[in-house]
C-alpha cells in the first residue's frame, strides 16, 4: 500500500465502479434536468432531477408500482409497464412546466429496444423532449405488448399447462395474455386523463 503524504484515497463509489465523475462532472455542468433511469428486477424508476450544490433535487418521478392506481393489472416488470412509467413521468413533468431534459442511465449497457429505452419512449410521447436515436427506441408493437399476446397464443396452442405456468400473474389479475394490447390501451387512456 502506498504511504506518504501524497498519496490520496479514490472516492469509494469510483473504486466500487459504480459511478463515473467525468461522465457526472459534465451532465452537472451542463445545468439541464436530468431523466433518470433506474431499473429493478420488478419494477422501473424514473426521475426528473435538476443538479444543485448542496445535492440533487427531484421535480417530477413515476415507478411502474403506481400503475395499479390506473388500473395496471399485471407485472410491472416488463416493456408496456415500463413504457407506461415513463408516459406517467412525462405527463407529471409536461403539467409541471418542465419541457426538456437529457439521459442518465449511470452505467446501464444499452441494448437496442430494452425496458429503460422503452421508459425514455413513454416521456418523449408524453411531450418531454430528450436528445435521442430513433433506431434505438422500441418499436409502438413491442411497447404495447403485441410480441407478449402472440407468445402466449402460441404456448397456448402447444402446451396450455405451460400457459397457465408462464402468464399466471396475468390469469389472476383477471387479464389474459392475449388482452394486453387493450388492457395497456386502457390504462394509458386512464394516465392521459388524470394527469395533466
Amino acid at each position: 500500500m502506498a504511504k506518504g503524504t501524497i498519496y490520496k484515497v479514490t472516492f469509494r463509489r469510483r473504486r466500487e465502479g459504480r459511478t463515473d465523475y467525468h461522465q457526472r462532472k459534465k451532465l452537472i455542468s451542463s445545468r439541464k434536468l436530468r431523466l433518470v433511469v433506474r431499473k429493478t428486477i420488478k419494477h422501473i424508476n424514473l426521475q426528473l432531477v435538476e443538479a444543485k450544490i448542496e445535492g440533487d433535487r427531484v421535480l417530477a418521478h413515476a415507478s411502474t408500482s403506481e400503475l395499479k392506481k390506473y388500473g395496471w393489472k399485471v407485472g410491472t416488470g416488463n416493456l408496456p409497464a415500463a413504457y407506461l412509467a415513463g408516459f406517467l413521468l412525462g405527463r407529471r413533468a409536461v403539467g409541471r412546466g418542465l419541457k426538456s431534459a437529457i439521459l442518465d442511465l449511470n452505467g446501464y449497457v444499452i441494448t437496442k429496444e430494452n425496458r429503460l429505452l422503452a421508459a425514455l419512449k413513454g416521456a418523449i410521447d408524453a411531450g418531454l423532449e430528450v436528445p435521442h436515436d430513433e433506431e434505438v427506441l422500441p418499436k409502438d408493437e413491442r411497447v404495447s405488448g403485441v410480441h407478449i399476446a402472440k407468445y402466449a397464443e402460441h404456448i397456448q396452442k402447444e402446451d396450455p399447462a405451460r400457459y397457465q405456468s408462464y402468464f399466471s400473474q396475468y390469469l389472476s389479475g383477471g387479464i389474459s395474455p392475449e388482452r394486453l394490447v387493450e388492457h395497456f390501451e386502457e390504462v394509458k387512456g386512464a394516465i392521459s386523463k388524470r394527469v395533466k
